[in-house]
């Protein structure tokens, strides 16, 4: 039985080497994502818009990088003025089954809601 030779060069990329060459750019331009680059969440204030609006996530290797992705994916035809890009694993949230105790405690208010108060007549039209 007989082997191939196999040239020096043969064999799996270097560590830090883009296998297909260019920078980390260029490799998520081409669909190659390195499974290790954390989760980012994607917000964009458009044009019209006083807050930012999730749009949606991306991998990416930095914080630099997601922005420039952010805003080639979500912002392509020139809808957005700004872009914040957050780490997935950074957000925290409260539990939904902690409702009662975050939002319960303001329904004894009335005194908050609208339909308490009467209007003057003046005001018919509300």
């Amino acid at each position: 039985m007989t082997t191939k030779p196999t040239s020096p060069s043969a064999g799996p990329p270097q560590a830090g080497l883009d296998p297909l060459g260019g920078s980390s750019g260029v490799r998520a331009a081409r669909g190659v994502v390195n499974s290790e680059w954390p989760l980012w969440e994607v917000f964009v204030r458009s044009k019209a818009g006083l807050d930012h609006k999730h749009c949606g996530s991306l991998h990416a290797a930095d914080a630099k990088l997601a922005i420039q992705m952010g805003r080639d994916v979500y912002t392509r035809r020139q809808e957005g003025v700004s872009v914040w890009v957050v780490r997935s694993d950074q957000i925290v949230a409260s539990d939904p089954g902690d409702k009662a105790m975050y939002f319960d405690p303001a329904e004894d208010k009335v005194y908050r809601h609208p339909t308490f108060y009467e209007l003057p007549k003046s005001l018919d039209h509300m």
